[in-house]
């Protein structure tokens, strides 16, 4: 199962299965939200980012590589990529 970690009218927030890191998804489908609901989502996961890796220990991808459709993003920390194929 995945972790969640948070949940709202706008997003959700929970490991990402595929990279093993917290991402952020908007629950209307589509691309490009509005600026406020970005900034609602950004804020949500930089919440849960801090509290697993620690303040300024994570970068946020915005970049929507298998789902272009949707808008989604990742707090990916720097052992990310290792962690993804040493399972």
């Amino acid at each position: 199962m995945t972790e969640w970690y948070h949940e709202d009218e706008v997003c959700w927030v929970a490991d990402c299965e595929v990279c093993d890191v917290p991402m952020v998804v908007w629950r209307e489908h589509g691309p490009t939200p509005p600026d406020e609901a970005v900034e609602h989502m950004v804020a949500r996961l930089t919440e849960v980012a801090d509290w697993r890796f620690g303040e300024g220990k994570w970068s946020l991808d915005r970049v929507m590589r298998q789902i272009p459709d949707h808008f989604h993003a990742h707090a990916r920390d720097p052992d990310w990529w290792y962690r993804r194929f040493s399972r």
